[in-house]
């Protein structure tokens, strides 16, 4: 087993809180981590090689205590409670009754090695020995060691204090009892612990691939702009950021280099195949918010790039229903709602005979699309079709027809994307912008991709977070802990599944490898088996 099961880490107290946590690295996560530890109790030891830096750090997290005070976060007794639990070392050897070491240095493997290998001729037997990677081999860290099953991948998300998620790493020779400490530390702390395997990039940075990936792809192939493509997914998809402008968050070094690092890893995989666009951005120091300028410019004053929005148009009077899939009923009653008649295919097309849309059957009796070459979907006043996105181009078929994108919520979704085909008319796009205006929405009209932006951002999530379940890297139910709380997305890949219809993520994929024959949208052998085997990997242990 490469998870521990939770209850096996069931300690009221892992960490004796009389007995020290020693830190390593005095950099941000680690100051970040030791106000971790302080907060939960326990006297903390700061070291760093750089002579002086660990006193800095010390001074640095007392003047984060000073603000929590200042808010009414905590009181002034525990902030000085606190400082008297904190100390700088200057020599490893000083560590040496720590209970817990956690490193956080500079991500090269050979630097960390060389740590450990110090601190396991200083600490006691039982000290539980922590590396804070976020991008190398816990087994690897663990190789040279005498005993290297007593350390295990402690992986906080920065920064520390605020961020819940806790990525518990089990290497290869990691023994079981300590990944189980290592686990109910960290929820004794406050935090909100996954378990995973020793895989590239763990759980979060292995799985949040495709929402940077699609994304700049979609820019590389001029579908839409930055700014478009960052409204839709935020707006439509209720992701909090778009991909360019969290990523000029985080860096644009920062993260071409996590996804360089998974796709050496997976040996090139065309799934996580990194961004030109990216690359060029790294190779000319435009590296986001640190160089004020990425994806977009920060610098003061700059003009804030505004995503591509529809002028107003005048909505339809009708639609009539042809075959609705889960996407398009879930559109219905706003139609309705919103004073524009639904009517099925046997309604007269004019006249006041047409029947009242609160007849409609339900989508399960609806009858099947009607004409060569056009998709279930909506028909508009036009003769054009309305269609929900799948994996193919608009345009495949040749025929007058408009994609709309998936959403998180389409009641509270206040863009959507619209993607017409070659062929469509001028005057289905605009029946189709006007539907959606008429609904509350924003519309952005991107060129025809298939797959579109927030579904096939999804799919991939789907289809990614699928492997690594499989390859017993963590549970469905930790994945989508990690996502939730590591990135921030608004449901974990396994929630996103089970609420989209049938074999919804599958079928996007399968057409989206038809259209874009290159390997990295054929849908894996997991997703296919959780698919067509009825599996729900609820609970299921990896």
């Amino acid at each position: 087993m490469t998870a521990i099961e939770h209850g096996a880490a069931a300690e009221p107290d892992p960490v004796d809180r009389s007995r020290a946590v020693a830190v390593v690295g005095a950099g941000t996560m680690g100051q970040g981590i030791a106000q971790v530890a302080l907060a939960a109790g326990h006297p903390v030891l700061l070291f760093d090689a750089v002579e002086g830096r660990a006193a800095e750090a010390v001074a640095a997290v007392a003047a984060r205590w000073d603000r929590l005070v200042e808010k009414g976060r905590t009181s002034a007794a525990e902030r000085d409670a606190a400082r008297a639990r904190l100390r700088p070392v200057d020599d490893l050897s000083q560590l040496a009754d720590a209970a817990l070491v956690v490193e956080a240095v500079v991500e090269r493997l050979s630097v960390k090695q060389e740590l450990f290998t110090a601190l396991e001729q200083v600490v006691a037997e039982d000290c539980l020995l922590a590396t804070n990677t976020s991008s190398l081999s816990v087994t690897a860290v663990a190789g040279p060691l005498k005993r290297p099953g007593r350390l295990v991948g402690l992986h906080f998300f920065n920064p520390a204090p605020l961020l819940p998620l806790v990525e518990v790493v089990s290497g290869f020779a990691t023994q079981e009892e300590c990944a189980a400490r290592a686990w109910a530390t960290a929820a004794a702390w406050g935090k909100t612990p996954v378990h995973c395997a020793d895989t590239p990039g763990f759980v979060v940075n292995r799985v949040a691939r495709p929402f940077y990936a699609e994304a700049f792809a979609l820019h590389e192939e001029r579908a839409a702009d930055p700014a478009t493509i960052d409204a839709v997914l935020r707006e439509c998809g209720g992701f909090p950021m778009g991909p360019f402008e969290l990523t000029d968050l985080i860096g644009q070094d920062v993260n071409e280099a996590v996804t360089r690092s998974v796709w050496e890893s997976f040996f090139h995989s065309p799934k996580f195949t990194p961004s030109l666009a990216q690359r060029r951005l790294v190779e000319a120091g435009l590296l986001g918010r640190k160089s004020g300028r990425g994806w977009y410019d920060h610098a003061p004053g700059a003009e804030r790039r505004q995503p591509h929005t529809a002028p107003p148009a005048d909505p339809p009077p009708y639609v009539v229903v042809h075959g609705a899939d889960g996407l398009t009923a879930e559109l219905l009653e706003l139609i309705a709602d919103a004073g524009i008649s639904v009517r099925q295919p046997a309604d007269p097309r004019a006249g006041d005979g047409l029947k009242p849309s609160d007849d409609l059957e339900p989508s399960g009796g609806l009858e099947p699309s009607d004409g060569p070459g056009l998709p279930d979907g909506l028909e508009l006043p036009g003769g054009g079709r309305l269609a929900p996105v799948d994996g193919a181009f608009a345009g495949a078929a040749g025929a007058d027809v408009v994609r709309f994108d998936l959403a998180l919520d389409y009641r509270t979704a206040t863009r959507i994307a619209l993607a017409p085909a070659a062929a469509a008319r001028e005057g289905t796009l605009r029946e189709a912008i006007g539907l959606f205006q008429a609904l509350g929405k924003e519309v952005s009209v991107i060129d025809d991709a298939p797959g579109m932006i927030v579904a096939r951002t999804v799919a991939m999530l789907i289809d990614v977070a699928a492997d690594a379940v499989a390859r017993g890297v963590a549970t469905e139910g930790d994945v989508d802990t990690a996502m939730r709380l590591g990135v921030n997305h608004p449901l974990g890949p396994f929630e996103w599944d089970r609420r989209l219809p049938g074999t919804w993520a599958h079928d996007l994929l399968t057409e989206l490898h038809g259209a874009v024959p290159t390997g990295r949208y054929a849908p894996g052998p997991a997703l296919g088996r959780r698919t067509f085997d009825g599996v729900d990997g609820e609970g299921a242990d990896a």
